[in-house]
């Protein structure tokens, strides 16, 4: 009954149209008054603790650091970087995409600033040289989810947060599955391209490309800064945050020379804007969470799923199965901030690593960012692109089910993030 009662009133509540972080503190409030336990001091206390975190405050200085980035040049000379050396070959703007998304996720964190930037610049490059526009605009929303996974990662941080996982583990684990899924784009394009009639751009000399390369090569040195840091144990992910906000404040200011001090109170601005979004949605949930434990849920799911218990690897997939039905109607951050701590403990009584089930579980989460009906990163692309979500939708499903089979790679060989985890720590 207790379950259903939470989840009763928070899919009502957001049918209502409630802002997500209002229905998690309200759901929160039910489930006090279903076990005969409302104190609002209590509410109080855990909504003020929600974002009084010190892991948290990682989040505004890499939300900083993404507008910096965007609004420096220094997304830009990725993407020329990009178009330097492989924009000349058959579908090259394609690969330019993938290859940008890589490093851009390497930068910021963001899927939907990483988006907005790739699509802005790729967008109108694609369509000028016959690309299809639909399906640029699914490959370029597919690069951008990459984001979340390759450090430095905001949803890895929340989750961290959430569940009490270690957010530098976390970080570390995130580096192959990152790049396999770049490597698995590209093995998709690569077949989608054959078959295209597109004009290639021109070729780039050694001069320009060296040229790029050098334009380039502060933009470049941001995440070997970020993960030597964190290799080396010089900062935590808190304090890396506010490494990259600094650094790429000094790009933009000095070195690229793209921002002036007049800009810095608009960028300042959005990034509080966004700050305080991620924010009130962490102190929302943790009234939530914190009832959540306390009506004993985790126990009512592993009832639930007991008979899964004995074999992590179906029990994996069964949860990967919840996720992405949940992604359909929830966004990334809600779904880390409601499920995480419902979730996590069932998975380590199964015997299955945290870290590992940390980043399999915001994989799964983040294609609901390119899935209808919420797809969050899709609409972006759709909206730069000026395309209906149906057309994106279908130009997105080759690179979505390529994830899907990626996924199921990882359930079936949980290897492939714990080995090189082990490795990099």
């Amino acid at each position: 009954m207790t379950l259903t009662v939470f989840l009763g009133s928070l899919t009502l509540l957001m049918a209502l149209g409630m802002p997500i972080a209002f229905a998690l503190l309200l759901t929160g409030v039910v489930l006090m008054i279903h076990i005969d336990f409302f104190d609002a001091q209590l509410v109080a206390q855990n909504l003020l603790s929600g974002a009084d975190n010190f892991p948290l405050m990682a989040v505004p200085f890499f939300i900083l650091a993404g507008e910096l980035m965007n609004a420096g040049g220094i997304s830009k000379r990725i993407i020329n970087l990009a178009v330097g050396f492989v924009g000349h070959i058959k579908g090259g703007l394609g690969y330019v995409t993938i290859a940008a998304s890589v490093l851009l996720a390497s930068l910021s964190g963001s899927a939907i600033a990483d988006t907005a930037a790739l699509a802005t610049l790729l967008i109108p490059m694609m369509r000028d040289h016959g690309y299809a526009v639909p399906r640029s605009a699914g490959l370029i929303a597919s690069g951008g989810i990459i984001a979340p996974i390759i450090p430095p990662s905001m949803p890895f941080i929340i989750f961290g947060v959430t569940t009490n996982t270690s957010i530098s583990n976390l970080f570390l684990a995130g580096i192959v599955p990152g790049v396999l899924m770049g490597g698995a784009l590209i093995a998709v394009w690569y077949m989608l391209a054959r078959k295209m009639d597109v004009t290639p751009q021109p070729k780039a000399g050694w001069g320009e490309r060296r040229r790029a390369l050098v334009d380039g090569v502060w933009a470049l040195m941001l995440p070997v800064i970020i993960l030597g840091g964190l290799r080396g144990g010089i900062f935590t992910p808190t304090e890396a945050a506010v490494v990259a906000a600094v650094y790429s404040l000094f790009v933009a200011l000095f070195i690229y020379r793209e921002v002036k001090l007049r800009d810095l109170r608009r960028l300042l601005v959005d990034a509080a804007r966004t700050t305080s979004t991620v924010m009130f949605l962490c102190a929302g949930a943790l009234v939530s969470s914190y009832m959540v434990t306390l009506a004993d849920l985790p126990a009512m799911v592993t009832d639930f799923l007991g008979p899964l218990m004995q074999d992590p690897r179906v029990l994996m997939a069964a949860i990967m199965l919840l996720l992405l039905a949940v992604g359909t109607v929830m966004d990334l951050t809600p779904t880390i901030l409601v499920m995480g701590p419902v979730l996590m403990p069932l998975a380590v009584k199964a015997g299955i690593d945290p870290t590992y089930f940390g980043v399999m579980f915001v994989l799964v989460g983040t294609l609901g960012l390119i899935h209808p009906p919420v797809c969050t990163v899709l609409n972006v692309v759709c909206g730069v692109a000026k395309i209906s979500l149906e057309s994106a939708t279908k130009g997105i499903w080759p690179f979505l089910l390529t994830y899907i089979l990626l996924i199921a790679l990882f359930i079936v060989f949980p290897g492939i993030i714990t080995v090189p985890l082990h490795w990099f720590r």
